[in-house]
């Protein structure tokens, strides 16, 4: 997901109905994100986080997002870490 001031991703089991594990840039340290850059960063720390839970495969939902920008940056930057969409 995007806002004005931060982006968020989550991983999401639909058949429990249960969130998985989730990054954003909220955190302390993350800084306001609006870039692209920012983006890809977010896109890289996501996949590390679903590969420690066992996450390989996803289906990925933008929430009603154009697929631009923001939401191809962090599409495609969990495809290059290996992500299977």
């Amino acid at each position: 997901m995007v806002s004005n001031k931060h982006l968020y991703v989550q991983f999401v089991d639909d058949d429990q109905g249960s969130t998985l594990c989730s990054v954003s840039t909220v955190k302390k340290n993350a800084g306001l994100s609006k870039s692209v850059e920012k983006a890809k960063e977010l896109g890289l720390r996501a996949a590390e986080e679903a590969r420690k839970k066992g996450i390989s495969s996803i289906v990925f939902d933008r929430g009603g997002f154009r697929y631009h920008g923001r939401v191809k940056a962090i599409a495609d930057a969990m495809r290059e870490s290996g992500m299977q969409f």
